[in-house]
């Protein structure tokens, strides 16, 4: 490299070296890597985490590799140079691994091998971030989980694509059989042709995303769960469209505008600064109450799914909280409770006061208390039109 711009890592020429190495390395096993591409790939580690090996390895990947030919040499001159695995040279498979994508979207190699061996089995132990772990990561409970697996499963969980439920409209458009006939535009076709019979032609509504509503509770009693919760709302606003997202303790804050973020950090941080009952207690009635009046009743509630993240302890009045639902459950198109301690559970009965007052009006309870659960909640959205 001729140069090496002062943004990158400028306090630490040893990783640069070690970064230019890496593409040197590549160069020598026939990848078209010019020195613009080393430069490439450090500026991208300058804001990433250099001291992580996923994303070192996904940071050469996307600016070193140009060719789906060349990710079997690309995965073996990683474990070579950050691994010390073999130094064979790989030869090509004819059909490589595509990228994870989706939820799945972890951190896995592919082997350039397949069957070689305990030397595998040492590369898959390695790395922090492969498959395997993440496998038990999304069924384990975020209450369970260290920091790091948290961390990791944030990652994961920002490439989760979300397919919002879609309802009619009162619209119309030409559609396809079986469809009502489409009087007008016959009509319209008979005065072009002077009276000859017409095509048949149909129509049929126009379909629309349906309004997501997200109300987490950031109370005490949810403090494990309360900041993956928050994560996947920005997921889910970022990836569906018309969302809107509350959290409530003891009073209802509207987040919405601060989850509208680039990076999920900046987003998590506005959102932290304007929640100022974090922690505290829990007030559900009041809160959905000011929902209703501030927002639901105005329009925002109408035909929305309605998502209530919550464990249901509440230290209000009951007839408030039932109150409340059931004027939520008049308002909107479905109530949808999500429960951390409903876990992997499918016989779950509401076993607090504040479950037990809301479930009357609550359509469908699911759990929320690991990715599996979430993933499973995604499914079916579309379901819930």
């Amino acid at each position: 490299m001729a140069s090496q711009p002062s943004s990158v890592m400028s306090d630490d020429t040893g990783l640069v070296e070690r970064f230019v190495e890496f593409g040197h390395e590549l160069r020598a096993e026939g990848l078209a890597v010019g020195s613009g591409d080393i430069l490439t790939f450090c500026t991208a580690l300058a804001a990433l985490n250099p001291s992580d090996l996923t994303d070192i390895y996904w940071g050469g990947r996307t600016t070193m590799v140009t060719r789906r030919d060349q990710l079997a040499v690309y995965d073996q001159v990683f474990r070579r140079f950050f691994l010390g695995g073999s130094q064979s040279k790989p030869e090509p498979p004819d059909q490589v691994p595509p990228a994870p994508s989706g939820m799945r979207g972890v951190l896995e190699i592919p082997d350039a091998e397949p069957g070689s061996g305990a030397a595998d089995d040492e590369d898959e132990t390695t790395l922090g971030f492969m498959a395997s772990n993440a496998e038990i990561w999304r069924q384990k409970s975020f209450s369970s989980c260290t920091a790091d697996e948290l961390a990791a499963l944030r990652r994961i969980m920002a490439t989760i694509r979300i397919t919002p439920p879609r309802r009619e409209s009162r619209r119309r458009c030409p559609s396809k059989p079986p469809g009502r006939p489409d009087m007008r535009r016959m009509a319209r076709q008979m005065m072009r042709t002077q009276h000859e019979p017409p095509t048949l032609l149909r129509t049929t509504r126009k379909k629309r995303p349906r309004p997501l509503v997200l109300i987490l509770d950031v109370s005490g009693s949810m403090s494990e769960y309360s900041r993956n919760l928050l994560q996947f709302a920005y997921t889910t606003r970022h990836a569906a469209g018309r969302v809107e997202v509350f959290c409530f303790g003891t009073r209802l804050t509207r987040i919405t505008p601060d989850l509208d973020r680039r990076h999920p950090d900046d987003a998590m941080k506005r959102a932290a600064n304007r929640v100022s009952d974090w922690d505290g207690g829990t007030q559900i009635g009041t809160c959905l109450d000011e929902f209703i009046r501030k927002w639901g009743r105005p329009g925002m509630s109408r035909g929305a799914l309605v998502v209530i993240c919550s464990d249901g302890l509440d230290r209000g009045q009951p007839a408030d909280l039932a109150s409340a639902m059931e004027r939520l459950s008049r308002l909107c198109h479905r109530v949808v409770w999500m429960n951390p301690h409903k876990g992997d559970n499918p016989d779950f009965q509401p076993n607090t006061l504040g479950m037990m007052v809301a479930a009357p009006f609550v359509d469908s309870i699911v759990s929320g208390h690991n990715l599996d659960s979430l993933g499973a909640f995604v499914e079916n959205l579309p379901e819930w039109r």
